[in-house]
């Protein structure tokens, strides 16, 4: 598995301070929280005093007897190797989030309306205080905009160029400590305590070190522990058979230890108890590195198990913005003159809507704005008039909403055509919004907005159907609007006019019938859906409310983005599912290696099981050991990256996956052992 070069980069810079963590690390207060490393650590200091015996004894196999304890040792360094190098990955990113948090002095006001501040440290700031920002000033703490309108650079946090608006009284309410104001001012207040901020729960939680285990982990942990102890009570019952049970002269003791102890390391499950550590840290670091912060790791397990996706319509299976779609003269109009006359009046309009109506006018009429702009009076787009437009001459050709433009050709004597009327009310029932354009007394036409479905979402959804999860769109529009956009993106289903309660009693349902259930939210209102639900991404874009009920946050405010994060939690599970039927399947190789060279100076016939045609028992043992080691190496990238995920039902994966790391897992030991051992014995160290 090749890394890329950023990754190789990283892991330059990151090896020596990993490596002397892995070595601080060979205590036994550390490695009793992993069983199998734990008996491997037991195993291996025994075999280092019977080494330290066997050589003050002048003991013959004192050269086996210290290459089997070194590989030994080295399969536990490199195991807490894995775990520190995942670990130092999420130190060097909160070093990096770190470098957004300043010490910056915050203006402390009295009340909302107040503008005499006091300059006081923002670590000082503590829940509820009121602060004033102003252009230039680095906002000092999360919190609430009460009053204002700003443009904010969030890039440190978000690593977005493009400015964001807050505002108060809107979902774009939230800010974070340590962006920019770019523009005007804002009244904030502050919602956390120093130490307490988002910023300080992202560092904690990118620090692979504070990471809490999952339950799928803790429960994998205690199945290793169970074979760990099966093995470790059949190696017991092998020592007195091999001193007592045999009818040739014993070994001596010393080599029958050794080679129980590497038969007991090489039989356990070392590969994945020395790396499922790092498969957890990496899924995580995984996350991050699409922008999205987990406040737990059974979050991300649970993304992977996910059976039903709720997906709202505007802004994540849609732009969240309409736009102009089509131009639809009313009679004695040509069409020309229609997209003239809107251009005109569009271009006050800075709106998206507006920008829209411009745009396609341009690239689909192939309007030459240079040659329809005229001098004259532009009448911007307000939200009070709700219209835009332009004067020449004393006349006015204005573009917006139905009944303003209505009114405003019925006070100019106009007549208002029936023909444009009904289809006006055709645009309407299909979900879009009319806008209409007129030049004094006359209607001009009709401008469509409709939502546009976002690029890819079509394919990301049919995707997610072969997972086996289940696309639902929830949204407040009504039945004619949900049901058209359903059927262009093809969604499996649809639910209208939903309100806050609907959406948490649609969740309890399915969740009573043991389904996980992922939803992306960023209102107030969404609120108590996200603290429902399984998999719960919050935009930080969003609400403080939605951010503290979610167990997710995606710093680029992105709702499609909870797709890619269900990807990433399946490729946490079968990375983990993958590696452990890896090392599972080794132990069968492993079997034959070393079995027939424990028991065949007492059973000659055993020797048939050397399938390998291992050299001797010791070589075989021997090479079996430095697999055991090596194979860890090799895996470490494999883990960090994970296993690629393909897009397939779950029977499918199941097949593939025991394809190639169940049989694989069987096959590939059998030639490395035997090209190893011819390696040992073709420069003589056995």
């Amino acid at each position: 598995m090749k890394l890329d070069a950023k990754q190789r980069s990283q892991f330059k810079t990151q090896f020596w301070p990993s490596f002397l963590t892995a070595l601080k690390h060979l205590t036994p207060q550390y490695l009793i929280k992993n069983p199998v490393l734990f008996v491997t650590y037991i195993g291996t200091l025994f075999l280092t005093f019977l080494y330290i015996y066997s050589w003050f004894k002048n003991h013959s196999s004192l050269g086996y007897i210290l290459q089997v304890m070194l590989w030994l040792w080295l399969t536990i360094i490199i195991a807490n190797f894995s775990e520190s190098l995942a670990e130092n990955r999420g130190k060097a990113q909160a070093g990096s989030l770190r470098k957004a948090k300043k010490e910056v002095q915050a203006k402390k006001i009295n009340s909302i309306n107040d503008r005499n501040f006091s300059l006081v440290q923002a670590i000082q700031l503590r829940n509820q205080d009121i602060v004033f920002v102003a252009a230039g000033d680095v906002i000092p703490g999360d919190g609430e905009v009460i009053a204002g309108v700003a443009a904010v650079d969030e890039s440190a946090i978000t690593g977005e160029s493009a400015p964001v608006i807050r505002e108060s009284g809107s979902d774009r309410d939230s800010v974070t400590g340590g962006t920019v104001v770019l523009s005007d001012w804002l009244v904030v207040r502050i919602t956390s305590n120093p130490g307490e901020t988002f910023l300080d729960q992202m560092i904690a939680l990118v620090e692979g070190a504070k990471r809490q285990r999952t339950p799928n982990e803790i429960a994998l942990s205690i199945l290793l522990a169970g074979m760990t102890l099966i093995f470790l009570m059949v190696v017991m019952t092998i020592l007195p058979f091999s001193l007592f049970g045999g009818t040739r002269p014993s070994l001596s003791p010393a080599i029958n230890l050794t080679t129980l102890i590497a038969l007991l390391v090489c039989l356990i499950p070392t590969t994945i108890g020395g790396l499922l550590s790092a498969i957890g840290i990496a899924g995580m670091d995984r996350l991050i590195r699409n922008n999205v912060i987990a406040t737990s790791g059974r979050a991300i397990e649970a993304a992977g198990d996910v059976n039903i996706l709720l997906l709202d319509k505007t802004g994540t299976i849609t732009m969240g913005n309409r736009q102009a779609s089509d131009f639809v003269p009313a009679s004695g109009t040509t069409l020309e003159e229609l997209v003239k006359a809107a251009s005109l009046a569009s271009f006050a309009d800075e709106t998206p809507e507006g920008k829209s109506i411009i745009q396609l006018a341009q690239n689909k009429y192939q309007l030459d704005l240079a040659t329809i702009k005229q001098e004259g009076n532009f009448i911007p787009f307000s939200a009070e008039t709700r219209l835009s437009g332009i004067e020449i001459n004393g006349k006015k050709t204005l573009k917006g909403a139905v009944d303003k433009i209505v009114a405003f050709v019925k006070d100019n004597q106009g007549v208002i055509d029936e023909g444009i009327l009904k289809r006006i009310n055709d645009i309407a029932r299909l979900g879009s919004t009319p806008l209409v354009v007129a030049n004094e007394a006359k209607i001009l036409g009709v401008i469509e907005l409709k939502d546009i479905i976002k690029q890819g979402i079509k394919e990301k959804l049919a995707g997610l159907r072969i997972m086996g999860i289940k696309s639902i769109m929830i949204t407040g529009d009504n039945p004619i609007t949900a049901a058209t956009i359903a059927n262009e993106t093809g969604v499996d289903d649809f639910y209208a006019e939903a309100t806050p309660e609907i959406k948490l009693k649609l969740i309890r349902q399915f969740q009573a019938n043991g389904q996980l259930v992922a939803m992306v939210g960023d209102g107030t209102n969404d609120a108590p859906a996200l603290a429902q639900t399984d998999v719960a991404v919050a935009m930080n874009s969003g609400t403080q409310a939605a951010k503290e009920a979610a167990n997710m946050v995606d710093l680029d405010s992105d709702p499609t983005k909870v797709i890619e994060i269900v990807k990433i939690g399946k490729q946490l599970l079968i990375t983990r599912g993958a590696l452990t039927t890896f090392s599972i399947a080794n132990d069968v190789a492993k079997y034959f290696a070393i079995i027939p060279g424990i028991f065949s100076a007492y059973i000659p016939e055993i020797n048939k099981l050397n399938i390998m045609n291992l050299t001797s028992p010791k070589s075989a043992v021997l090479s079996t050991v430095i697999f055991n080691a090596l194979i860890l190496i090799f895996l470490i990238p494999l883990a960090f990256k994970g296993v690629k995920y393909i897009a397939q039902s779950a029977d499918a994966l199941l097949l593939r996956n025991t394809l190639i790391y169940g049989v694989g897992g069987v096959v590939l030991p059998f030639f490395a052992i035997k090209i190893i051992d011819l390696f040992i014995n073709w420069i003589g160290i056995i």
